[in-house]
């Protein structure tokens, strides 16, 4: 009796990092079906049967990308006890991910967006949505804080703060891209995290480094 199609014959979780790397180095825009079929090693028809299109392909790199790189960070926002040591391990954490040997450079989220097409829109906005969802992790990071007691109960700029440092994160991604090393990153964060006490001058002292 006749089979209906052609059995899967590729590793899929392999296939999609590949596919992952390369909307990464390439960004969503720069990448096409025969640049993936070639990464991937399988037809171009075989993409669509297994992920169901290019943008589809995208979604799940892009959560795949979330559940390895943009792990670290998470963490160290989440698990730190105050939050400037919080954010302290957030940007190193970041500065880490992004300068792996043998891995693109840079942040996915920051670097793969759309950039004209108008039909990409929705990609576009996708990946906004996502970065305006760790600006608000990092917000709520400081409100609590605020409840914790290590941020005075008085800051009434904890958006602006956040945002702040949202820019130093998505900021060193670009660096990261341009060539910066990880220790040039670094010195970028210690500026950053000297700002603490002009965005936060009555914090609790014990987080700041001697």
């Amino acid at each position: 009796m006749a089979t209906r199609g052609r059995p899967l014959t590729f590793d899929r979780d392999v296939a999609l990092r590949s596919a992952m790397d390369l909307f990464w180095e390439r960004g969503y825009e720069g990448t096409s079906m025969k640049d993936l079929s070639e990464a991937m090693g399988i037809a171009s028809a075989s993409i669509y049967v297994s992920f169901g299109s290019k943008e589809a392909l995208f979604r799940e790199a892009v959560a795949l990308n979330a559940a390895t790189q943009g792990q670290p960070p998470r963490a160290a926002l989440r698990e730190q006890p105050t939050a400037y040591e919080a954010i302290h391990a957030m940007l190193r954490a970041v500065a880490d991910t992004i300068t792996i040997p043998g891995s693109p450079r840079g942040c996915m989220l920051v670097l793969a967006a759309p950039t004209g097409a108008i039909e990409n829109h929705p990609v576009r906005e996708f990946l906004a949505d996502i970065r305006r969802a760790q600006f608000e992790e990092i917000r709520q990071r400081l409100v609590r804080g605020v409840h914790d007691g290590d941020l005075p109960a008085s800051t009434n700029s904890l958006t602006a703060i956040a945002r702040y440092y949202t820019t130093v994160m998505h900021g060193l991604s670009v660096q990261a891209r341009d060539g910066a090393s990880r220790a040039e990153l670094e010195t970028v964060i210690t500026l950053a995290m000297t700002a603490w006490k002009t965005l936060a001058p009555d914090a609790r002292e014990r987080q700041q480094p001697n």
